[in-house]
């Protein structure tokens, strides 16, 4: 019987209890700490909605902007997780990129749904006039768009169902990125300091996986002409 598994001779006091973390808890903690960080410009902005900070001079323009710039970044960071999960060997930080996926989703659901009820009031024939004639939002909503079906089908169930088909569709993830960076740069009147830091980001994350790519193309090349030289 291993040690941790003997009983207690009679008399002897209890072992103390081991509060070592797990690899499986580890990541349960991460998440909690990650969802929490994520969780931070929403309640800002519903701090601020109810009146425990001050808004801006233009509430609206400043829910929307929050919104869409946060869905952003975390869609960056999803973006981010499997160069630096190669470059680490942290395996694990993989079990982080639905959730941070949904989060990026989420506020940009939530972009949307300003930029539609608070700024357009519902008017739907101004929404479509919108979408048609400003290529930014023609950009955000196409972009927007693609995301839909990833967030749909983000759950295992979805993943064993579509097999193969599954990775392949959530490739979309890169043209909608492209199409939120282009987005970005297009509703900037005069300072493109920002969005052009956000593209360089983007530019750097789709290199990393366009040259990752090639290498591991070159590795299964290598390895096919050795084994039929071996054969």
């Amino acid at each position: 019987m291993p040690p941790e598994e003997a009983l207690p001779r009679a008399g002897s006091r209890p072992a103390a209890p081991s509060f070592r973390i797990l690899p499986r808890d580890r990541v349960a903690v991460a998440k909690v700490f990650v969802a929490a960080a994520c969780l931070v410009p929403f309640a800002i902005v519903a701090a601020k909605i109810a009146a425990l900070i001050p808004f801006g001079a233009n509430p609206v323009e400043e829910v929307l902007h929050s919104m869409g710039k946060t869905g952003l970044n975390l869609l960056w960071i999803t973006l981010a997780v499997t160069p630096v999960r190669k470059l680490t060997k942290l395996n694990w930080l993989v079990r982080l990129r639905r959730m941070l996926g949904l989060f990026s989703f989420f506020y940009l659901t939530l972009h949307v749904v300003t930029y539609a009820v608070l700024d357009r009031g519902l008017d739907l024939a101004s929404l479509v006039v919108d979408v048609a004639q400003r290529p930014y939002i023609t950009a955000g909503m196409l972009g927007f768009t693609l995301l839909i079906p990833l967030a749909v089908t983000s759950t295992h169930g979805w993943q064993r169902r579509l097999g193969r088909n599954w990775t392949r569709l959530h490739r979309l993830v890169y043209p909608a990125a492209i199409l939120g960076a282009v987005h970005f740069w297009w509703q900037v009147k005069a300072d493109i300091r920002e969005p052009l830091v956000y593209a360089v980001l983007l530019g750097v994350l789709l290199g990393y996986r366009a040259v990752d790519a090639r290498l591991r193309a070159r590795r299964r090349r290598a390895a096919a002409a050795a084994a039929q030289r071996g054969a």
